[in-house]
Formats: structure tokens, sequence, C-alpha cells
């Protein structure tokens, strides 16, 4: 790129590499496995660049080894790449089970964590629902003026139910709560708080984890 303004973030800076050297980084889909020292290679080869520091190109590596498309990429038999896309030797099985391993640990903190909003959310909606019985009670007219609702009137039950991160999953259709209802769409990228998806009318987004519905 001719244009020398400074990237200011871990995601710019992988959109930028990925340009560069797109047989080797991608920023949709299954990752491949990175060659080892490779930070010095992109170091050197963008020693001259002014749009990026060798300290962001060390977070954005950390941040883009870390994350679920690339530990899905890490496995048995699989060939790490260089810049260019050259083979570099098969991964060894340590660092497959070390990448196994912090998938499963990640996936477990996501799945603590959304356990975590959950009992938050109906220790709030009951409180919320106390309180409003409460002035309603205050409030309440007597039995013989007290309006009756219509069958028409109730909304018809939500049968969707969160996803687990296990179907978390590149090309997975499911469905995003949009507040007002629920729209289809698939993945096409994720980590470990955000997915990308597209919806069946070819618009692409990004959502929070706890936004999906199966």
């Amino acid at each position: 790129m001719e244009n020398s303004e400074k990237l200011t973030n871990s995601k710019e800076v992988i959109a930028y590499i990925a340009e560069r050297f797109p047989k080797c980084f991608t920023i949709e889909g299954e990752a491949k496995p990175l060659k080892i020292g490779i930070f010095q290679d992109l170091a050197e080869r963008l020693n001259e660049d002014e749009k990026v520091s060798k300290t962001q190109l060390r977070t954005a590596l950390r941040q883009y080894t870390s994350s679920w498309r690339y530990l899905h990429g890490v496995k048995a038999g699989v060939n790490r790449v260089d810049l260019d896309g050259n083979e570099c030797g098969v991964l060894e099985q340590e660092h497959v089970e070390h990448a196994q391993k912090a998938l499963e640990e990640s996936k477990a903190k996501v799945r603590a964590r959304r356990k975590e909003q959950a009992v938050a959310k109906a220790a709030a909606s009951k409180d919320g629902e106390a309180k409003t019985n409460k002035n309603h009670a205050k409030s309440a007219k007597p039995k013989n003026t007290k309006p009756k609702t219509s069958k028409l009137d109730k909304k018809p039950a939500d049968t969707s139910r969160a996803l687990t991160a296990d179907e978390v999953k590149v090309g997975n259709n499911v469905l995003v709560n949009m507040g007002s209802g629920n729209m289809p769409a698939s993945i096409v990228e994720f980590n470990k708080d955000d997915v990308r998806v597209r919806l069946t009318n070819g618009l692409t987004m990004v959502v929070k984890m706890e936004h999906l519905r199966s």
C-alpha cells in the first residue's frame, strides 16, 4: 500500500499482513499453521514499512495464533507455511496437543462466561418481574373491570436455543437474535468473542456469540 498512515489495532494489522502475504495469512475460514520464527521473517520483510511497528506485529501475531480458527487448523499431518505459502515441515504432535488444549480451555472460558451472563440475566428478570407485580398490585382495578387478554395477543413461543461452543464452526447455519426476532445466517468466521455471519440476503455482520441461536 502506498498510503503510509499507521495502523491502529491488531485487527487492522492482521488484515494488512493478510493482504501482503495472502498465501500465509487469512482473515476468513480456517487458518494455516505458521512457520516457527515467522515473526522474524515478518519483521524483516516489513522493516521499512511505516504502517506497522514490530510491537504491533508481535501483538497481532499473538492474537492471530490464539484465535479459534487458527487453533482449529493445527491438526496432525498438516504442514506449516512461510510468508510465501511454502511448506515448512509437518506439525509436531506436541504442538498439535498444545493447540487442542488451548482451544478447549478457551471454549470452556466462553461457556463459563455465558453461563454467568445467563444467571445474571435470569436474576435481573426475576427482580424486574417482582417489581412489576408489586406495582400492578398497588394499581390493580376491580375484577369486573379487568380487561380480558385475547389469545391473538399472545406471541408464539420461541423454540430456539443458545448455541453451544462446539456448534460454533465455519459453515454452520445459525439464527441471529436481532431483538425483534431471529434471522437465519451462516458462520463465516469466529474468534473468542465475535462471530462474523452471512445473512440469507448476502449481508455479512459481526455479532457477539451470545446473540447466536440454533
